[in-house]
């Protein structure tokens, strides 16, 4: 099933409010947070699933919130 969201990689973006709250919540400096995010999720280490409408990929100690059917990154953080 993930294969879908790998499938897709090109299309997932967020928002300018949500590039803030990445590079917050992350304590990321100044790069670009959407590539940032891609490299975690393609990681072979990274789980990837399901839960309701949205993607959660866990990779390390960061898990990233996509929507499943925008692909827009909707948050990500440190666990």
């Amino acid at each position: 099933m993930d294969k879908e969201l790998l499938k897709n990689i090109d299309k997932i973006h967020t928002t300018k409010l949500g590039v803030e709250r990445i590079r917050r919540n992350l304590s990321l400096g100044d790069i670009d947070v959407v590539e940032f995010c891609k490299e975690k999720i393609l990681d072979e280490n990274c789980n990837r699933c399901i839960k309701g409408k949205n993607w959660y990929c866990e990779v390390g100690k960061i898990i990233i919130t996509i929507n499943r059917y925008s692909y827009t990154i909707i948050t990500a953080h440190r666990i």
